[in-house]
């Protein structure tokens, strides 16, 4: 199967966007954007294709007036009604246009079916007139400050790829995801809507994709901290850690996100002291300054949970302490789904490889993927048979020579530390 993916629009495309144009429209009583503003968008303002081999199978083209953006034409070939390109042709002419500083996005179409590919990307209808708008994450003035942080926007659907692992999905959705994105209900209820969580388990268990995936599904912009980059600067880790917070103070919301928060938040104490004391105490203030401002959310992960100041974990700094163990079944299932291949799929028994797979981390599974395919193909090139496909003995001999990353010690520990650590 010929491999779909978007890219900027090309000059020697415009043929094939006036053929998709006229296959869009057909039927329709009107277009709203003639042939003529299409193009001339497409040449002077910004467009993106979805393109399948030579073939362009889909095209979004905007423009932009003061604040508001707008998309003058979206179209799938009739072939090629996929969801997931359909959104990754949204996303990316979001993201050329973001730099624009716009408040909204919009776009008119005809009284027609199809209405999915902008829901399901942020867009609300505005029934009188068929009016879908989606409010940018991102202002103007904030832009600089966004960049200056290393920030930047996700896509709006990977809360919905992250499939599987229902009991923390659903621990997210109702303690972070909804108090946040409707204050007004979480008001209602009595809830406090939470300013920092912690999510801690072995490694590789997916706890930076659920950091990710929660501002995606609040549509805020997304600040991933590195420690080890900021200690490279000159004012030392201490110092770049307050600036870096004092430029997001700037920015309207933010998910904050600091992976292996043991490097800088680990115990304090002994003679002579932790050469990371003063960064623990400074990042310490931190935590309580930023718990003072709404619209954003701070997301610390952890390995090592024992390791992490005794301070750094009490009430009041961080609302929940959320386990992410191992993929379960579901998920497992989704991860084989996801990388093997189409033409190989039927003659593979998913349910063995889910069930070989238990204990593994997404990582570990996705290894033992690869290496059956690396395999499989330097196989076929040996035998001078390209036509061959993978089974299911190709990946259980993949699954037999991959290291668990997450030993029997480690799971027990992180139980142990769900029983007498974590706070839901």
């Amino acid at each position: 199967m010929v491999r779909t993916y978007v890219r900027d629009f090309h000059g020697d495309d415009l043929d094939q966007i006036v053929r998709l144009w006229g296959q869009v429209t057909r039927g329709a009583q009107w277009p709203i954007y003639s042939l003529a503003e299409v193009i001339a968008s497409c040449q002077e303002d910004y467009a993106v294709v979805a393109v399948q081999g030579d073939v362009l199978v889909g095209a979004a083209v905007g423009r932009a007036a003061h604040a508001q953006g707008w998309i003058v034409f979206f179209g799938m070939a009739g072939e090629e009604d996929s969801t997931e390109v359909s959104a990754a042709l949204l996303h990316a002419l979001e993201r050329r246009m973001a730099p624009l500083g716009l408040a909204k996005l919009s776009i008119l179409i005809p009284e027609q079916e199809g209405l999915e590919a902008f829901t399901g990307n942020g867009f609300e209808v505005h029934r009188s007139v068929r009016y879908l708008e989606r409010d940018m994450p991102i202002q103007r003035r904030e832009i600089e400050s966004l960049k200056e942080v290393g920030g930047r926007i996700l896509p709006p659907h990977l809360w919905d790829r992250v499939a599987g692992m229902t009991h923390e999905k659903t621990l997210l959705e109702e303690r972070l995801v909804t108090p946040l994105a409707r204050p007004e209900l979480a008001e209602r209820f009595g809830v406090v809507p939470p300013r920092a969580v912690m999510l801690f388990g072995p490694p590789g268990t997916g706890k930076t994709t659920f950091a990710r995936a929660v501002a995606s599904r609040l549509g805020w912009p997304f600040v991933e901290l590195f420690p080890s980059r900021l200690a490279d600067g000159g004012s030392g880790l201490a110092g770049a850690l307050r600036s870096s917070f004092e430029t997001i103070d700037e920015l309207e919301h933010a998910v904050v996100f600091i992976d292996e928060v043991e490097e800088i938040a680990s115990r304090r104490g002994g003679i002579p002291p932790s050469p990371t004391q003063g960064v623990t105490n400074e990042l310490l203030k931190l935590v309580a300054d930023f718990r003072d401002k709404e619209g954003r959310l701070l997301i610390c992960a952890t390995n090592f949970i024992r390791a992490l100041d005794a301070a750094f974990l009490r009430h009041g700094r961080f609302d929940y302490v959320i386990p992410i163990g191992l993929p379960d079944a579901d998920a497992r299932r989704a991860i084989w789904n996801r990388y093997i291949p189409a033409d190989s799929a039927e003659g593979v028994a998913l349910d063995r490889l889910v069930a070989a797979s238990e204990g593994l981390t997404p990582a570990d599974i996705e290894y033992a993927a690869r290496s059956a395919s690396q395999e499989a193909l330097a196989r076929a090139l040996q035998d001078g048979d390209e036509s061959a496909s993978l089974g299911t003995d190709d990946y259980l001999r993949a699954l037999d020579g991959t290291r668990a990353t997450v030993s029997a010690e480690e799971i027990a520990e992180f139980r142990d530390d769900i029983d007498t650590i974590a706070r839901l």
